[in-house]
């Protein structure tokens, strides 16, 4: 074993320490007991956790344990509570490449839910990696549609786009960049299959866009991956006409969503006032 080997094993059992310190009994539902003198889990309580022996977790913790195979790694990040990052920093240390993610997160963090709250005087959407709106705020709501009353199937905007019958000249929210936001949802959907090759719902939400869509196939067929943004575009609103906004977009790289957030162009600002005023309501349907 050379040097860096070597290194790379006791920087493994200094991280499995270290992360079995912070976790306290309660954490994980077991009895703390008298005479703890450990500030976390036992080792034996950590190999109980991972269905391992507790002389191979020992001899981990003491970098003199053969290499963890993928399994094993695997119930380690589960008894120990590890984040995403910290997994992938687990496998590195034991020299085995994480595995891709299972598929397309459609957990949004609590705090980004907040700051779309946050944002009364702009439009915002939290979209997964496969276009599927997973989070919105009340303004949102007003320039596109209500999302709560929609099953999880019509929330996804690839299938709206593509698959939704309209009549010609007609697009998804009246908007102005039908070409380039198609276009950009191809690319971005080609890079998220190659991303999750073995996620069932990617793989069904790409045929039925290839099989029911021949402007989608011809897309997909382009190979294209790169896209530039939109920065502004215009909505077709039912009741208040022509929205013009801005559009950015926040990464979410950690869990491969998107935040989009849409402000007024100059000379809509009192449409999107009115939006905030109005809500969700039609006044365009008699009552």
């Amino acid at each position: 074993m050379n040097r860096q080997e070597r290194e790379r094993e006791r920087d493994l059992a200094d991280f499995l320490r270290s992360r079995r310190e912070r976790i306290t009994p309660a954490d994980v539902g077991i009895p703390a007991g008298p005479r703890r003198r450990t500030p976390g889990l036992r080792r034996e309580e950590v190999a109980q956790l991972a269905y391992i022996s507790t002389e191979y977790y020992t001899r981990l913790e003491q970098a003199r344990a053969p290499h963890p195979s993928r399994e094993v790694l695997a119930q380690l990040a589960r008894a120990l509570r590890l984040t995403d990052p910290e997994r992938d920093h687990l496998h590195h240390l034991a020299g085995v490449p994480p595995s891709p993610p299972p598929g397309p997160s459609r957990e949004v963090r609590p705090s980004i839910v907040q700051l779309l709250d946050r944002l009364p005087e702009a439009a915002a959407v939290v979209m997964s990696a496969t276009y599927e709106v997973i989070a919105w705020n009340s303004l949102a709501a007003a320039l596109m549609e209500d999302f709560s009353l929609l099953p999880r199937r019509d929330r996804n905007l690839a299938r709206r786009t593509f698959l939704t019958p309209r009549e010609p000249g007609c697009s998804l929210y009246g908007v102005s960049d039908t070409d380039a936001f198609s276009r950009t949802m191809a690319q971005h959907l080609r890079a998220t299959a190659a991303r999750y090759p073995d996620d069932q719902e990617v793989r069904t939400l790409i045929t039925e866009l290839r099989t029911g869509s021949p402007e989608f196939a011809a897309l997909w067929a382009a190979h294209e991956v790169a896209s530039r943004p939109t920065l502004c575009k215009t909505f077709q609103h039912p009741t208040v006409g022509f929205v013009a906004v801005h559009c950015d977009v926040l990464d979410i790289t950690d869990r491969d969503q998107r935040v989009f957030i849409y402000t007024a162009a100059p000379g809509s600002e009192e449409a999107m006032r009115l939006l905030s005023v109005i809500g969700t309501q039609r006044m365009d349907v008699p009552g």
